[in-house]
């Protein structure tokens, strides 16, 4: 097969999460265990360090990669979803995994991979994991995909653990509250292996103490010692929570020698050393555009919140959801000054666009709707002058469609 050919397999003939929603998901590792027995446990050849979170954990998986990087470590960076391209999902140091590798592994275990059903999440974690073994990586950032506990890259035991924070968000896989989410959050967490938390929240503190405590696990609320001389280039305000976690991650990890400088360096230098998308990226000036892949009430909130900090004569936002979200109760938080772009993007999820604009209206949000991510963005262009500010988001899949 060839590259697009393999991509058109993995995609289309076994459930997504991002394309399918519920009837993707395979609440146990039964798979990925068996899965990584045949490709000879990968996951136990490298060192890594583990992050979870409902906001910030793509970021700071980037954050962390970038400083170890500039440390001097070849270091392996496994995330998703991708934006552009499948490759994005698995790095070493910045550089994606080459087709001929994505083609020659899924050809190889294609037999298994039909027989025992894996889904595409769970195929693409045992390929990075392949990947990292193959390449000698001294070490290797995983970011969770879902949840923790059952998420499929929770077969590894790393250096330290990082949760980002705790958000309502997939409620309907990881519960409909703080605390039911913060426990599955929690199972990333091993026995004697040091856990991070990010942003100390009243709701799941006490949840994050007493299983650390029964692993006897050393825990570290980073916001109570925050690392306030640290600057990034990752553009938004809320970057500093991630910071805070990321520092102190750094600091819990054992055996390797990361300088100062090299902290500094690394947070400065993000997006050149790893190459991440979609997160506050500046599209152009005169007019902003600005997109962001928040996609969940507490992402935006703090995105909606460095929109409000900008400087514009008129706001535009081009926005779309999937259809699993509480759209209602996010829609909430957007500005009623603003003019709207409704649009869907183009995945199976995406929510119908003619909905969309009726709930939003029902929030006093007022726009036109767009059959394409392309014909709203588009529309925002041509009525935007050059003092105002266009915002696109709602959904990585947006921002995919227009980055």
């Amino acid at each position: 097969m060839t590259y697009q050919e393999t991509l058109d397999w993995m995609f289309g003939q076994l459930p997504m999460y991002q394309q399918k929603g519920v009837a993707a998901m395979n609440a146990k590792l039964d798979n990925i265990i068996s899965f990584c027995n045949v490709l000879g446990n990968p996951e136990k050849k490298f060192k890594s360090i583990h992050v979870a979170g409902t906001n910030g954990k793509g970021s700071s998986s980037h954050m962390l990669a970038s400083i170890l990087q500039e440390a001097g470590y070849k270091v392996g960076l496994y995330t998703s979803p991708h934006l552009k391209d499948f490759r994005e999902r698995i790095k070493i140091n910045g550089k994606v995994v080459g087709e001929d590798f994505v083609v020659d592994f899924i050809e190889e275990y294609k037999p298994f991979l039909e027989y025992q059903k894996l889904s595409f999440f769970e195929m693409t974690v045992g390929m990075a994991f392949h990947y990292f073994a193959e390449e000698q990586v001294d070490i290797a950032v995983i970011e969770v995909g879902l949840g923790g506990r059952l998420d499929s890259t929770n077969i590894i035991t790393p250096e330290v653990s990082l949760i980002t924070n705790i958000g309502m968000d997939h409620t309907q896989f990881l519960g409909d509250t703080l605390e039911k989410i913060a426990l599955e959050k929690a199972g990333i967490i091993k026995p004697m292996v040091p856990v991070v938390i990010s942003e100390t929240q009243a709701e799941t503190k006490m949840i994050f103490n007493l299983i650390a405590h029964q692993l006897k696990s050393e825990i570290v609320f980073a916001d109570e010692q925050p690392a306030t001389r640290y600057t990034t280039d990752l553009l938004g305000e809320y970057q500093k929570k991630n910071i805070n976690g990321v520092v102190a991650a750094i600091s819990q990890l054992k055996g390797f020698d990361v300088p100062e400088e090299s902290i500094s360096k690394g947070l400065a230098n993000v997006i050149k050393n790893t190459g991440l998308l979609g997160r506050w990226q500046i599209l152009q000036q005169n007019p902003l555009v600005v997109c962001d892949t928040a996609h969940n009430k507490e992402g935006l909130q703090l995105v909606l919140n460095q929109v409000q900090k900008q400087t514009y004569y008129q706001l535009h936002i081009v926005l779309g959801f999937v259809s699993d979200k509480d759209v209602k109760s996010v829609l909430q938080l957007f500005p009623k000054e603003a003019h709207y772009y409704f649009v869907r993007p183009s995945i199976p999820r995406g929510l119908d666009v003619g909905t969309l604009e009726e709930i939003a209206k029902e929030q006093g949000l007022m726009g036109e709707k767009y059959m394409s991510v392309q014909q709203g963005f588009q529309k925002a262009l041509d009525n935007a002058d050059d003092e105002d500010m266009i915002y696109v988001g709602g959904s990585t899949f947006v921002v995919a469609e227009v980055v």
